[in-house]
């Protein structure tokens, strides 16, 4: 079970356990990391699951598609490491991931 880490914006840190082949924002949900709304529920119709993945890890995770472009449109504090957490499946080459929550979802 790869292990994922969520910084919060006041450095809070939460190491979960994630399955494979659910998405950042079901594991993150699953492990009750404040932060991750998820308002849309997965569907990639909101931004209330933005998150800041680093450059290191940016290459192991599949660019971003149109739809997601879209709604991160609607997010405060966009960035070249912007995406939207239901939109990243976790596999074992995901194991040790950390990304950052954004100041304006806490």
């Amino acid at each position: 079970m790869p292990r994922v880490t969520f910084i919060e914006h006041d450095e809070t840190i939460h190491e979960i356990s994630a399955d494979n082949d659910a998405t950042l924002m079901e594991a993150a949900l699953d492990n009750l990391v404040p932060g991750i709304d998820a308002d849309c529920g997965g569907q990639c119709a909101c931004a209330t699951c933005h998150i800041f993945i680093n450059d290191e890890w940016a290459t192991k995770i599949p660019a971003r598609e149109e739809t997601e472009e879209t709604m991160l449109e609607l997010a405060e504090g966009v960035t070249e490491f912007s995406r939207l957490a239901c939109q990243i499946r976790v596999n074992d080459t995901l194991d040790g991931l950390t990304v950052q929550l954004p100041e304006a979802q806490h």
